[in-house]
């Protein structure tokens, strides 16, 4: 073998190895964006599964919260049982959607009625029927709203 053969070799071995080499790293790089992956996706399936479950459980929050707002909750078990459910709710991140005065969002809010009105200054809220929900930034249920509009001139 000549001392031409043998250089040929060594740069056969290293362009071998640097091969090697860089398959290695996108190989590493590709179960690291394989692993960032199977955890956002481990993670927006746990929201949405959450979210699911929560957004069952409306119906009886409402019917707490018309209970409620005629007071027939106050000094009765129910009572607690409405603190416990809001709780759990919260302990989630859940929040409500929809107050008297804000800015309409289709978005966020489903307009019931539209209100014509010489005072509105666009599209606000001016009642909220049945409340939404938000769970992070995933949209559990939009709230049913009374739209104030301004009134035809």
């Amino acid at each position: 073998m000549t001392e031409e053969d043998i250089a040929l070799l060594a740069e056969a071995e290293r362009d071998l190895v640097a091969e090697y080499r860089d398959r290695a790293a996108r190989a590493e790089a590709e179960l690291a964006n394989f692993r960032t992956r199977v955890e956002r996706d481990r993670s927006a399936n746990r929201e949405a599964v959450i979210a699911e479950v929560l957004r069952s459980m409306l119906p009886a929050l409402d019917d707490l919260d018309r209970a409620d707002s005629h007071g027939d909750l106050a000094g009765t078990p129910m009572e607690m049982v409405s603190q416990k459910l809001r709780a759990s709710f919260e302990r989630y991140g859940v929040t409500a959607v929809g107050v008297v005065g804000e800015t309409f969002d289709p978005s966020r809010h489903e307009a019931m009625v539209r209100l014509p009105s010489a005072e509105a200054q666009g599209e606000t809220v001016a009642e909220v029927i049945e409340g939404g929900y938000i769970l992070g930034e995933r949209l559990i249920r939009p709230a049913k709203v009374a739209v104030s509009v301004p009134a035809d001139e």
